[in-house]
């Protein structure tokens, strides 16, 4: 992979929007910036620091607060980068790689002296950024105005070749680390054991990875956003599901899978919704609904539901009831890119007009027609939660429900696979499996 030979490209692209757009608001360009640190409550350190996504768009530079792109799309676009005089941390200099060729470079020493460093007319001029505060005191009237971050946001959702081989390698790392944990798992390793061996293979830590990593022993994976990391070993090992990815150049991986210890039902269930997956992701291709993949999802839940016991009654039925939402609680996936759930799941056009979920499936991430380009994760779960269970017990549905299988596989939890998909001319590439993650 070599990202410089798109890198030029991908900088191309972002000027023609930056055009288009700046052309359409009357703006003279967009000052964007990386952001800067969040001092902890009454004390005197930072949190870790997260860059502004429309910075990281533009460039890799994703761990130097105080930093600022200035581009109007015509000229060469500014990097003002951040370089103070400081004995107390490491101060980088500044990167000689693919990228810098492509900025006029000024030099920041001190933050608070950037207006220095920024055009005469900055009224003119469009802030994108998290500090309005900052924005204001600098004389910026536009501070991300609406009509600008719904178009940047919808263009986000084609990806430059640039961002795809960025994606591509974020996969690539994040399916070793996911290897590693798999190995630990079987080798009886406790979550926190699992969850150190996951960021030793990446060769990132906590605050480089994109997402806090789930790392679920047991019925732990029946909790959606698990984060505990217990450090005891549990008495027995029956099933453990890792929800982890990687970051390259500041995009991400979003990767989950499910194993079982024991070759038994429950492997056979795990197998069962990773057949299901794969058929979904078999049916994407430009032109597709998102929200279609999503009901056709819950349709091929209910078959599994059926086909190891779990419920009873037609498949038309145990959807419409709502049943199949009690086993599968959340949407299919989201969008991917600079963030793990991207922007614009829901936007129909540049204007950012909102696709609505429908009302029977609330917890979609995306809405959207597929089209080419485009980067999404594929997510089908099958969890055993008690406290969504317990309302089927109120009605009639009830009767539907085998509860002794249901304790059964109980004790497992749940499952969750998750691939990262590109959406091609003709179909799409699915760059988690690609790299040898099945």
């Amino acid at each position: 992979m070599s990202l410089a030979n798109h890198y030029s490209n991908h900088i191309q692209v972002l000027n023609q929007r930056i055009t288009t757009i700046c052309e359409r608001e009357n703006l003279s360009g967009l000052i964007i910036h990386s952001g800067k640190p969040h001092r902890q409550f009454l004390d005197d350190m930072d949190y870790p620091f997260k860059v502004n996504p429309h910075f990281k768009a533009w460039l890799p530079l994703i761990d130097n607060p105080n930093c600022w792109v200035v581009a109007n799309g015509t000229d060469k676009p500014v990097l003002i980068y951040y370089r103070p005089v400081d004995f107390w941390h490491k101060v980088e200099d500044l990167p000689q790689t693919f990228w810098t060729e492509h900025f006029d470079i000024k030099f920041l020493t001190q933050a608070d002296k950037v207006a220095e460093l920024l055009p005469n007319n900055v009224a003119h001029w469009a802030y994108i950024g998290e500090h309005l505060d900052v924005a204001q005191v600098l004389g910026m009237e536009q501070r991300n105005p609406d009509s600008v971050l719904q178009y940047l946001h919808f263009h986000r959702s084609f990806k430059t070749d640039y961002e795809l081989a960025c994606l591509r390698e974020a996969n690539r790392i994040a399916v070793i680390g996911h290897c590693a944990a798999r190995d630990t798992f079987l080798a009886k390793g406790s979550e926190i054991d699992i969850q150190r061996a996951y960021l030793k293979a990446v060769g990132q830590n906590e605050n480089q990875i994109p997402y806090n990593t789930i790392i679920a022993l047991n019925e732990n994976a029946a909790i959606l956003h698990y984060m505990v990391l217990d450090s005891e070993k549990p008495d027995q090992y029956r099933s453990f599901l890792i929800d982890a990815g990687a970051s390259c150049g500041g995009y991400a991986s979003d990767i989950t899978r499910t194993y079982s210890a024991e070759q038994n039902r429950f492997n056979d269930l795990i197998q069962a919704v990773d057949k299901l997956q794969i058929e979904i992701i078999a049916m994407m291709k430009p032109g597709v609904s998102y929200v279609d993949l999503h009901i056709e999802t819950h349709n091929k839940i209910a078959q599994i539901l059926i086909e190891f016991g779990l419920a009873t009654g037609s498949v038309e039925s145990l959807v419409e009831q709502g049943i199949t939402g009690v086993f599968f609680p959340h949407g299919l996936g989201h969008m991917l890119g600079l963030q793990v759930h991207d922007v614009a799941g829901f936007s129909h056009d540049e204007k950012g007009t909102h696709i609505a979920s429908p009302a029977s499936h609330p917890f979609l991430r995306c809405t959207r027609t597929l089209s080419e380009r485009q980067v999404l994760t594929i997510e089908p779960g099958l969890y055993i939660i008690d406290s969504l269970l317990d309302g089927l017990k109120q009605d009639k549905r009830n009767q539907q429900i085998n509860w002794d299988t249901v304790a059964e596989y109980r004790p497992f939890g749940g499952i969750r696979i998750e691939d990262n998909v590109i959406i091609t001319a003709d179909g799409s590439e699915n760059i988690t499996r690609d790299f040898g993650l099945n």
